[in-house]
């Protein structure tokens, strides 16, 4: 090759790589900050695992699930999107009921997010829609053998590295087993999360309920980080965190628990 042109081959080279690479970080970052919304346009499988302790009047009790949290949006038309979040919870605990010991699946939450694709003029993203509750638990201790139903919604802005906002239901039990308690449950998650250029995420939120039959709050504070990488062509979000319980029903849990987070995307 001539001299005179290994140096523009060389320069095209080295910037159609950097090009790539900065495509490639631009791409992961918009993922992760996607991830922060929930209600985005994107199909996410997340696998939650919890741990907490201290459960009961002595302390002794522990619980350990994952949460299975499939994110699904369906096109509604050209403005409007539906987007089902699942909650489906598998549970290992000992203690949290006094003496015994159980292990399985607890009642499923399934919401629908009645959502615009654009946001509003002024950035905010919402949806709005019902949420429901299904006795689907497979042990009696891992389940409030309820049907319940109710409002839920969403409402966020996303503004540069930061999204912040709320997510909100309430449900009411409407059947089941008349010898289980009513349900009346307020469930409140504020959140704020920081994501960089490299798609790591910072975020804390609480995951506050209120049970109006028994007139007691589980208020945890979630601290977390992720980071967006891949395996192979698959989009992976990974990460963990420590929650404090700043307050907690009878019986627990209490002090600090554990949350790891291992989520699949699958981006159009």
């Amino acid at each position: 090759m001539n001299a005179s042109l290994r140096i523009p081959v060389v320069y095209i080279a080295i910037t159609t790589s950097l090009g790539a690479t900065a495509a490639h970080a631009q791409d992961a970052e918009s993922l992760a900050k996607k991830l922060s919304n929930p209600v985005a346009a994107l199909i996410s499988v997340p696998l939650q695992y919890n741990y907490d302790h201290h459960y009961g009047d002595n302390d002794s009790g522990h619980k350990s699930y994952v949460n299975f949290q499939p994110v699904v949006p369906i096109t509604l038309n050209a403005e409007w999107n539906i987007i089902s979040r699942t909650i489906v919870p598998v549970v290992t605990q000992s203690g949290v009921v006094p003496g015994s010991s159980e292990s399985g699946i607890s009642d499923i939450t399934q919401s629908l997010f009645f959502s615009p694709k654009a946001p509003t003029a002024s950035g905010l993203i919402w949806g709005v829609g019902p949420a429901f509750l299904l006795p689907t638990g497979t042990d009696s201790k891992l389940s409030a053998r309820k049907w319940g139903a109710g409002p839920t919604g969403v409402v966020l802005k996303q503004d540069g590295p930061w999204t912040y906002g709320m997510l909100a239901n309430h449900i009411w039990g409407v059947g089941g087993s008349e010898s289980r308690p009513n349900v009346s449950s307020t469930f409140l998650q504020p959140f704020l999360s920081y994501t960089t250029k490299d798609a790591w995420t910072y975020g804390i939120n609480t995951e506050s309920a209120y049970d109006w039959k028994a007139e007691k709050w589980g208020v945890p504070i979630n601290i977390t980080v992720t980071k967006l990488t891949k395996f192979g062509r698959q989009p992976v979000s990974i990460g963990g965190g420590l929650r404090y319980w700043a307050d907690h029903p009878d019986g627990g849990p209490r002090d600090v628990g554990v949350r790891l987070v291992l989520t699949f995307l699958f981006p159009k």
